[in-house]
């Protein structure tokens, strides 16, 4: 499968994939099954085998924000304690399913670090046992409450937000924002999403294309959206790929990789951004897989650059 318009997966990531792809076929001929335990195992396994550095932070806090019907846990990082800074909420990938806080915290500290921001990340519902709207009803209470949060623990901080969301997380990002634009609650200055899933109808191109062999796979994303909308919704007025934008949308960081499913509803939703005269940057980098961010090892100069880039547009 060549892709003319990207760079080919550099030889570390593409030895090890095959290694993974191998080790499927094996399962798949013992009759393995998708099982919700086991895809939180997985991105487990390779978040914590793979992103290994993690930098020092000089203050970080546990607490939680009280949702409407949930307390919702939340992890803050402050990379200068003594000066008040903006604050990004960050909200992990794993497909709704998968992912935590806690995984995720050597990717908050260097979100924190690149992006000069207090980064309180999200520790959302997850489906199946908390399905479609939960995780999505518990960042909202997240992005709405978290200043007041940060002022009650007197945590230095300047009361403009952003998000930042990857993948599954980019979904609910997204979602945010559109709904931003009609709820004077909610002001966004900023918006960052990571090799984002904005469309659960999946019907893009790259879905196909790259739709095996490249670690996400169509199958395990149909998988999830299945245990994520369990009461029939409408998935596509639930895609942020298929929502309206006002001027009040916020500017938005749209980060796809050359392998991923998800490539072409990242490429898609700039481009539309763009056109509808939203502020909108768009980094691509072409040899990567979806969720490189969590295979640093293997992807670390490309992760260098991602992370620069949020930087860069963040601090802007």
């Amino acid at each position: 499968m060549h892709h003319d318009r990207d760079a080919p997966i550099p030889k570390p990531l593409r030895d090890w994939l095959a290694g993974v792809n191998e080790a499927k076929r094996a399962t798949l001929s013992q009759g393995f099954r998708l099982t919700i335990t086991g895809a939180r195992e997985a991105l487990d396994t390779i978040t914590r085998r793979f992103v290994t550095e993690c930098p020092f932070m000089p203050l970080i806090r546990d607490d939680v924000i009280p949702g409407p019907s949930y307390l919702v846990p939340v992890r803050i990082y402050h990379p200068q304690p003594d000066q008040a800074l903006p604050v990004a909420l960050f909200v992990h990938g794993g497909g709704h399913v998968a992912g935590g806080a806690a995984l995720y915290d050597p990717i908050a500290r260097k979100l924190a670090l690149f992006a000069r921001r207090v980064v309180v990340s999200v520790e959302y519902r997850l489906a199946p046992e908390c399905p479609y709207p939960a995780g999505l009803q518990d960042v909202m209470a997240s992005a709405k409450r978290v200043m007041r949060l940060l002022s009650s623990l007197n945590i230095k901080h300047v009361a403009r937000l952003a998000l930042v969301g990857d993948s599954g997380g980019g979904a609910l990002c997204a979602t945010l924002a559109h709904l931003s634009q009609y709820d004077p609650g909610l002001e966004l200055d900023q918006q960052v999403l990571l090799y984002p899933s904005l469309d659960y109808t999946l019907s893009q191109p790259s879905v196909s294309a790259n739709g095996e062999g490249y670690l996400l796979e169509r199958d395990r994303i149909l998988w999830m959206f299945d245990a994520y909308f369990q009461h029939a919704e409408n998935r596509k007025e639930v895609s942020p790929l298929f929502m309206e934008t006002t001027e009040r949308y916020p500017a938005t960081l749209v980060v796809t990789a050359g392998f991923d499913p998800l490539r072409d509803e990242g490429m898609a939703y700039s481009a539309r951004l763009k056109a509808a005269g939203i502020r909108c940057e768009h980094v691509h980098r072409p040899g990567m897989v979806h969720a490189f961010l969590n295979l640093e090892d293997l992807t670390s100069e490309d992760c260098r650059l991602t992370y620069e880039a949020i930087g860069d547009f963040l601090s802007a």
